[in-house]
């Protein structure tokens, strides 16, 4: 059992009352963490110390910036043993999984620091004599990221690098279901020598979390709210964020559906929808929830399929025995189960997996799935993947449209124009041809369409998000006005 407290103006702080909550582990049920539960008096305190570093950092140097970001990259690979360890302990997660988490997060500092330069603007030619204009690029404020727990390091980091690139301070709300996770990431950057007061953690009770993410909304001193999680709360932000004029960058739900054409790569196409449909449980907001198969390569790839399904088993990953670890908690585990319940009372088949044993499912794979089950609709973020058939490309893209979701999708095809036709009609922020659902990488355009939120994170797409543009103009000569 370890620790995990606020961090706030480069300290260990307590909560106020000296509150705790406890993460207990989804695969034994024991308190693994015990984490500082902040009171809106706390979560207000650690925005004004945020905004009382701001105007410093601000005017830092983008080469200091950099320097910083590239040494959290740097002590982030050191804490590699820390950051696994505590994905174990409070998400079950496997090795392979954390270090994956690392290795991403590494790259979105690297990337980060890569745009501290980029933070620039232009000069636009202004229609009055003896007038210069530019249009000009400076920090917001403070940003407040809100961080699920799914992917905790690669998202965490995502939630705060681009922000701290582009000169300002940052919020980090860590989720209450991984807080030790997410504590370290205050950890990474106070090492790297990021000062004082620049990024801030706050921790909380599970009860609390929807207080807590308005008063900082409601903080004055907050200027952008991003938010990677369910549709759900996504909304809510995007509510109380509208009321007081506020931009968010929200990243949420997502159904990917896999399309795979009569010419496609059979055994390509079932390594990619194994991969996307059951990596991390398919507890990935790119999970692969609905694989579209054309009649004619249907049966034959539902074979292959399988077969590799059966052998994707859940256990204690402690062993590193087992490619799939626990879903997060008896909640989800509920839902799913109901989920598969539905969809079999009204016909769907099993054709592997779909026994929960606790928190473990193995990888389960439904055929025949309809309309009229809720899991044709519905996100099941666990590890179970519908199998669609169609008769032609339009209706492959009428079937994948059928969602109020539109993160990812692929299409596998060996005609790459005919797969590219598709791609563009499918409404999703991101589409791969012949690859996964899931993918990431930092420099790209990150985000969704539809319920799965707006705005886009990665590379260049992302300085809009956390910079305001300004238009500067400097009369250069005498002006005449009308009064």
């Amino acid at each position: 059992m370890l620790d995990a407290k606020l961090l706030i103006n480069a300290k260990d702080v307590d909560a106020t009352g000296s509150a705790v909550f406890e993460r207990r582990s989804p695969i034994s049920d024991h308190v693994v963490t015990v984490a500082s539960a902040a009171t809106v008096a706390d979560a207000r305190h650690a925005a004004n110390v945020a905004a009382s570093a701001f105007p410093a950092w601000s005017e830092a140097s983008p080469s200091f910036r950099r320097d910083i970001l590239m040494k959290a990259a740097e002590k982030l690979l050191d804490m590699q043993s820390a950051f696994c360890e505590a994905m174990y302990d409070e998400l079950g997660a496997t090795r392979e999984w954390a270090e994956f988490n690392v290795t991403v997060a590494q790259n979105i500092f690297i990337e980060a620091a890569s745009m501290t330069n980029a933070v620039t603007g232009e000069v636009v030619p202004s229609s009055r004599p003896g007038s210069f204009s530019m249009a000009y690029r400076q920090p917001v404020g403070v940003c407040l990221g809100i961080a699920p727990w799914n992917a905790p390091v690669i998202l965490g980091v995502r939630a705060i690098a681009m922000a701290l690139a582009c000169g300002n301070t940052v919020l980090l709300k860590g989720s209450e279901l991984c807080p030790r996770t997410h504590r370290l990431i205050g950890e990474v950057l106070q090492d790297a020598g990021l000062p004082a007061g620049v990024l801030n953690v706050i921790l909380n009770a599970p009860p609390e979390a929807e207080r807590i993410v308005h008063a900082l909304i409601e903080h004055p001193a907050v200027r952008r709210i991003n938010f990677t999680g369910s549709t759900r709360v996504g909304r809510q932000i995007a509510e109380k964020a509208a009321r007081h004029l506020k931009r968010c960058l929200l990243e949420l739900g997502g159904k990917a559906p896999l399309i795979v054409l009569d010419d496609a790569d059979i055994d390509e196409a079932v390594k990619a929808a194994a991969f996307g449909a059951f990596m991390n449980q398919g507890q990935i907001c790119m999970s692969t929830e609905r694989i579209i198969l054309h009649e004619a390569i249907a049966d034959g790839f539902v074979t292959k399929f399988v077969e590799r399904a059966r052998g994707i088993i859940a256990g204690d990953t402690r062993s590193q025995q087992f490619p799939l670890g626990p879903v997060i908690n008896e909640f989800a585990a509920a839902r799913i189960r109901a989920l598969i319940s539905d969809a079999v009372a009204k016909g769907a088949q099993v054709l592997c997996g779909g026994d929960m044993h606790g928190n473990f499912l193995d990888a389960t794979v439904l055929d025949r799935v309809t309309p009229a089950m809720r899991i044709y609709e519905e996100e099941s973020f666990g590890p179970i993947v519908s199998l669609l058939r169609c008769g032609s490309d339009d209706e492959a893209v009428t079937i994948a449209n059928a969602s109020e979701y539109g993160l990812s999708s692929a299409v596998f095809s060996r005609d790459i124009g005919r797969a590219l036709s598709i791609a563009k009609r499918i409404e999703s922020g991101i589409c791969h041809i012949n690859g996964a659902t899931v993918a990431d990488e930092p420099q790209m355009p990150f985000g969704g369409v539809k319920a799965s939120g707006y705005g886009r994170f990665g590379g260049s797409s992302a300085l809009d998000e956390f910079t305001e543009l300004r238009w500067i103009s400097i009369e250069t000569g005498p002006s005449a006005y009308p009064i």
